[in-house]
């Protein structure tokens, strides 16, 4: 493990956190969309990762063995849980019956996912400014 590599795993955390906060806003925006250019009402989006693994090529530690180096997005999948109905028979997207079929966003769940990738990511930036902090004392303790 080289000294830079917590740099990098914050910075993967860092992306992967605000590729959520974008993820959300998008779901947020569309909670009312009742009709897509696919057809259909919007699908609320999750953004879809895991770890990011890597062979070693360090020399001192054991050569080929599997190191993690941060996460990295696979991809973003539609949520499939069923969609919100509501009667409304003077909509443009109403059934025969009257009834348009909504978004599956639930905003309060994208509140709290919200609130939960922001202090996520403030946490990433606490322990990036640590491993920051850490650096520059090691390179003062070369200065005596």
């Amino acid at each position: 493990m080289t000294i830079f590599d917590s740099f990098n795993i914050n910075a993967s955390g860092l992306a992967l956190e605000r590729l959520k906060l974008d993820t959300i806003s998008t779901n947020i925006a569309n909670v009312n969309t009742t009709r897509t250019a696919e057809g259909g009402p919007y699908r609320k989006k999750t953004v879809v990762f895991e770890e990011s693994l890597k062979t070693s090529q360090d020399q001192l530690t054991t050569m080929g063995a599997q190191k993690s180096f941060g996460v990295k997005v696979v991809g973003l999948e539609d949520d499939q849980t069923s969609n919100n109905w509501s009667y409304n028979p003077t909509h443009p997207d109403a059934d025969v019956d009257g009834y348009v079929e909504g978004s599956n966003v639930n905003l309060s769940d994208e509140m709290i996912d919200m609130m939960n990738t922001v202090r996520t990511y403030e946490a990433n930036v606490s322990a990036f400014e640590s491993s920051k902090s850490m650096m520059k004392k090691a390179l003062e303790i070369t200065k005596d």
